[in-house]
């Protein structure tokens, strides 16, 4: 069966529950591996037995009615804890709040993508949807490459003064040297004319002793 007419169909088992008043309604499109079982699930869940039987009900008639199409297979109408309508390329399962609780085929079949009716109708929608988070991701890696430009020239603005300041240490030392050796030059000329000038005192005080 082509694929829009099982989409249809889903959908009208989907407005089937919602006027009967079904609560916690999900539909599960299955992931490919499973597709030789059936496509979707159309899960839904009644208050009562009487809800839970004219919920069932009412898929039935309208699929039959609108689409000329029966369930393959029906099981669990007279205990209503658990009505399952098999359309082979669907199935339709429909719970009391225990039984929905105890089997949990959401968490069952976990990797199934839940649809909305929208998106049942119109796949196309979905991908409008998701197209935008790839200019968003785009964005995330130039502020990454921006990020990663910016740490780079800060590190490499850090390398050069610390070249610089490495410069500078020297040329310090450099000048400390010639100005310590100045002084050491002063202060030997200073040594020398003082002994000479001792040693010249020294000897006018001999002359004048004769």
């Amino acid at each position: 069966m082509p694929t829009q007419d099982i989409r249809k169909q889903v959908a009208v088992a989907l407005e089937a529950v919602t006027n009967k008043k079904a609560e916690d309604v999900a539909l599960l499109q299955l992931p490919g591996e499973s597709s030789t079982f059936t496509d979707y699930f159309l899960i839904c869940s009644g208050s009562n037995p009487r809800q839970v039987q004219a919920i069932a009900d009412e898929v039935d008639e309208r699929l039959s009615k609108d689409m000329g199409v029966e369930p393959n297979a029906r099981e669990g109408y007279q205990t209503a804890e658990w009505i399952l309508l098999d359309y082979v390329d669907f199935v339709v399962h429909i719970f009391n709040a225990q039984r929905r609780a105890y089997y949990d085929l959401e968490r069952l079949w976990k990797s199934a993508h839940k649809l909305t009716a929208e998106e049942l109708l119109h796949p196309e929608a979905a991908v409008v949807e998701t197209a935008p988070a790839a200019p968003v991701l785009v964005v995330r890696k130039r502020a990454k490459k921006a990020a990663a430009k910016k740490s780079t020239g800060v590190r490499a603005a850090a390398r050069q003064s610390a070249r610089g300041a490495g410069a500078k240490a020297p040329a310090r030392k450099t000048a400390a040297k010639k100005t310590s050796a100045k002084k050491s030059a002063v202060k030997k000329v200073a040594t020398k004319k003082a002994a000479v000038k001792k040693k010249s005192a020294a000897k006018k005080s001999g002359a004048k002793r004769k």
